[in-house]
């Protein structure tokens, strides 16, 4: 009976062994990778295969599963580093580093510490490359440095299994007298942008003023020009009109002749000193006008006329001849050298 009780025991233990050594073997036989990322095997201590996303079977107690590589893309911000730029002088640089592992092999077997070789890299390519700068360059020209240090981190990290998408600085920040001094230059700047941007301004508006002015005048001159034109043309045709009526009418030639002697003493008026000299053939001209006007009329008619207009030429000259009871300066003048 103890016998059977014994070997009941030694039964149980077996099971319960073979039990645990089962599941042990099924837990280190079967590998869940998940999503984004890798699982390195080595067999016996030597690289066998890399685990992809999912499902793996490995050998127990032969193959290792090494700690799984995140294959994201990875972002690293380093520390403030002081950089020495050309013209001497020392910046803080902040620097941030876009990276991601391509080659899960390489990233485990070809270096040690790939994060910590990343930054020890981007330090030592920042301080190449802002070293050859000066100050305003390397404040200027952030897009190239970024260019710069991308490319080379890209190159020397390949072998690493790492690729380098983007490197980008956060901030650039010179000694605080620096930063005074160029303060005061951009505010010296800035003022000096705004009295262009004024002068320009006035510049612009006079500009304006002179060519409105220009434009009034142009306008004013055409205005005065076709205002002439249309008065001129207005006394043509009044000119015309009252020629016409002249002719077209039955006008009595002997109130013509009165309005014109009425007419002639009035040229007489005026300063005294005015002298009028009528020739002798004046009479014959004014004969000449009235048979103009008078084509058709009695000779006779047209002779008082001329007759007439030629006793008024006469009566005005005479009126405009000076006293002879007042002597003249010359006269006095005369006198006086007898």
């Amino acid at each position: 009976m103890d016998a059977q009780v014994f070997g009941n025991v030694i039964l149980v233990i077996v099971l319960v062994i073979i039990v645990i050594f089962v599941i042990t073997v099924l837990f280190r036989s079967i590998r869940i990778i998940p999503q984004a990322y890798a699982g390195i095997v080595e067999r016996l201590g030597k690289y066998h295969k890399t685990l992809m996303p999912g499902l793996n079977l490995l050998v127990p107690f032969v193959d290792r599963l090494r700690p799984l590589v995140d294959l994201r893309e990875q972002v690293v911000s380093f520390p403030p580093q002081p950089v020495i730029t050309e013209d001497n002088l020392v910046v803080s640089i902040d620097t941030v580093v876009y990276f991601q592992v391509t080659d899960a092999r390489a990233a485990t077997y070809e270096i040690a510490n790939y994060l910590g070789a990343v930054e020890q890299l981007t330090t030592t390519t920042l301080r190449n490359v802002v070293g050859g700068l000066n100050l305003e360059e390397a404040l200027t020209s952030r897009d190239n440095i970024n260019g710069q240090l991308r490319i080379v981190l890209d190159e020397a990290t390949g072998k690493w299994g790492i690729r380098v998408s983007r490197v980008e600085l956060k901030a650039i920040d010179p000694p605080i007298s620096i930063q005074d001094s160029m303060e005061k230059q951009m505010r010296a700047e800035r003022d000096r942008r705004a009295v262009i941007l004024t002068a320009e301004g006035t510049k612009q508006s006079q500009i304006l003023e002179a060519e409105g002015a220009r434009q009034s005048a142009i306008l004013q001159a055409e205005g005065d020009a076709k205002a002439a034109v249309l008065r001129a043309e207005g006394e043509a045709k009044a000119i015309e009109t009252v020629f016409g009526a002249i002719h077209a009418g039955d006008a009595d030639p002997k109130l013509l002749a009165y309005q014109y002697l009425l007419t002639l003493p009035k040229l007489a008026e005026g300063d005294a000193n005015k002298l009028w000299i009528i020739p002798s053939e004046f009479t014959e001209a004014l004969k000449g006008v009235s048979a103009g006007f008078f084509p058709s009329r009695d000779p006779s008619v047209t002779a008082a006329f001329g007759a007439a207009a030629a006793t008024a030429a006469k009566a005005a000259a005479n009126a405009s001849k000076p006293d002879a009871s007042k002597p003249t300066t010359r006269s006095r003048s005369a006198k006086s050298d007898s």
